[in-house]
């Protein structure tokens, strides 16, 4: 793997749609609709009331009984940039910190996997681990301010996937999968890094996770019998 670019991408916030995701759990709860809770501003979702007690009881909740990381909505164009780049040559490398608290661990993991491989995003690893310089990428992509603190503390190249909650957070920043995808072809270029020509398919890259098996062929007949 000593030629291969590793991309460390974060999950929630940059694969997935973390918060709307968790708004439809607390609108569910409260019995409210989605719509009547505002955008989440900050990293702990302070603008809905929430303590951090009755943060990490309502996610509990989300995971376990809403099976939010089954059905929780994909960012716009996650697969078909992740796929590009994996044509490009990139190693994509998910990371995510799912496992953070002592429970639900298994629904965690099978509903990750599940997702995934429902909205045909590619990977090559997938780390479930809550300091992430530890996974020794080439570059990241996160949202969470204080991960891309620890990362470029570490001297990793990594761009914050932009939020309401991370507008402090100094650049590199990209705005959505197509900068994040000329960012990480950037640093490849100027890293000297060679960069593969997609692959000529003919089909969206998409659907590469969702082709249907080829039946096997069928037997040819038995010789007829002399007797």
């Amino acid at each position: 793997m000593a030629d291969e670019f590793v991309l460390g991408v974060d999950l929630d916030g940059v694969c997935g749609d973390h918060a709307e995701a968790f708004r439809r759990v607390v609108a569910t709860t409260r019995g409210i609709e989605p719509g009547d809770l505002e955008p989440q501003r900050t990293w702990d979702f302070t603008e809905w009331g929430l303590t951090r007690d009755e943060f990490d009881d309502l996610h509990r909740v989300a995971v376990l009984e809403h099976r939010m990381f089954r059905t929780m909505p994909v960012v716009p164009g996650t697969a078909e940039a992740l796929w590009r780049l994996s044509d490009a040559g990139v190693w994509i490398r998910l990371i995510t910190h799912r496992l953070y608290a002592n429970w639900g661990h298994a629904t965690a993991v099978a509903d990750t996997v599940a997702w995934l491989d429902e909205h045909a995003i590619p990977y090559r690893d997938l780390c479930f681990l809550g300091h992430k310089p530890q996974v020794e990428a080439d570059a990241y992509l996160d949202d969470a301010a204080h991960n891309i603190e620890a990362l470029r503390a570490s001297g990793a190249a990594a761009a914050v996937f932009d939020q309401p909650y991370n507008r402090e957070v100094d650049a590199p920043r990209v705005a959505g999968w197509a900068e994040a995808e000329q960012w990480v072809l950037g640093l490849m270029a100027a890293a000297g890094r060679p960069v593969q020509p997609p692959f000529a398919l003919g089909e969206p890259p998409v659907g590469r996770l969702r082709r249907e098996p080829r039946p096997p062929p069928s037997p040819s007949a038995a010789p007829a019998s002399d007797a």
